[in-house]
């Protein structure tokens, strides 16, 4: 990275775009973004969906957890079709019980690549989540050059998704990926010449990021421009960014919460966990460019050839990539 978009990466991480500041409001011991368009108050924390369905974690833990998540004001709820083979959407179904549904944004995401099979999984994550609306729906591990001409193909995925939408099954529609910008860039090129405008997009963001194949360079101020709601993932690339003992668990969330984002996505398994998020953000105030320069400066060696993003460089965590019956059927 040269010097000038070593700038450019600080601008846009301290939370400027287009000469904006970053705004958020706080309400108690949470913070709450507006997303996109859409007007939807949510948190700018959001609760990760594969960790509370692992199998190493209780089932009545999990759902505590989300309890405890959404009455100290998590609002945001991430989830997949096919998190831990529906384990993750069947345990937050549970939690979502007894009013619970009332208070949450709830997305969760879809693998389908052709029409039958992504309106199939769109019934069934309604049927685990025990619900008859799912806020944001998402097309999962948009990560190959082709996937957008098969998600816009007749008979794709989109299809599926529209039909949904117009039934009130769902209320908005995005896409993840995790693997390169440009992957991101071409799938909202395609939407645009559909006429689609995607209402949120989910990417990797974190103190590495703007080193390597970089998200919150090359995506992030296009979704601004466009109104399209970002969202954040792997803060701490699923634990590998703290092995590399450059940066502390609350900086990376901090560096987060500092982008001109609605919503960083975080995994949280243990009280531990919940506790320093909120830690992160009851101790979180905007960073300087200065500041944020200063950290990416120390983080630059380490994340230079990605080997603390897995996710970029390896098909470590690309679960399509070793089920393609999740997209084919």
């Amino acid at each position: 990275m040269d010097r000038r978009d070593f700038l450019k990466s600080a601008s846009v991480a301290a939370g400027v775009v287009a000469g904006e500041p970053l705004l958020h409001a706080s309400s108690g011991a949470m913070l709450y973004r507006v997303l996109g368009r859409t007007g939807e108050r949510v948190s700018a924390l959001g609760l990760g969906g594969f960790h509370i369905g692992k199998r190493d974690l209780d089932e009545a833990e999990s759902i505590r957890l989300i309890h405890e998540a959404i009455e100290r004001g998590v609002n945001f709820l991430d989830n997949c079709w096919d998190y831990n083979d529906g384990a993750s959407e069947l345990r937050m179904g549970k939690a979502l019980a007894g009013g619970y549904r009332q208070k949450v944004f709830l997305m969760s995401k879809i693998d389908g690549r052709t029409k039958k099979v992504a309106a199939q999984q769109i019934d069934e994550s309604l049927q685990r989540l025990a619900t008859d609306r799912i806020d944001l729906m998402q097309i999962h591990e948009v990560n190959r050059l082709e996937d957008p001409d098969r998600i816009f193909a007749e008979g794709g995925t989109m299809e599926a998704l529209v039909e949904a939408q117009k039934a009130g099954k769902i209320r908005y529609i995005g896409f993840t990926g995790h693997k390169d910008p440009y992957v991101h860039l071409r799938m909202l090129e395609v939407a645009r010449r559909h006429g689609v405008h995607f209402d949120a997009v989910q990417m990797p963001l974190n103190v590495m990021d703007a080193h390597f194949r970089s998200f919150g360079q090359e995506v992030l101020p296009v979704l601004n421009r466009e109104g399209i709601a970002p969202l954040g993932m792997k803060a701490f690339g699923f634990g590998e960014i703290l092995k590399s003992k450059v940066v502390e668990p609350i900086e990376c969330l901090h560096y987060c919460l500092n982008l001109p984002i609605a919503v960083q996505i975080t995994g949280i398994d243990s009280q531990k966990i919940l506790d320093q998020a909120f830690e992160a953000v009851r101790t979180f105030k905007p960073l300087t460019a200065t500041q944020v320069a200063s950290l990416l400066e120390r983080t630059r060696a380490a994340a230079a050839d990605g080997r603390y993003e897995l996710y970029k460089t390896t098909n470590k965590f690309d679960g399509t990539a070793f089920n393609p019956q999740w997209m084919n059927g």
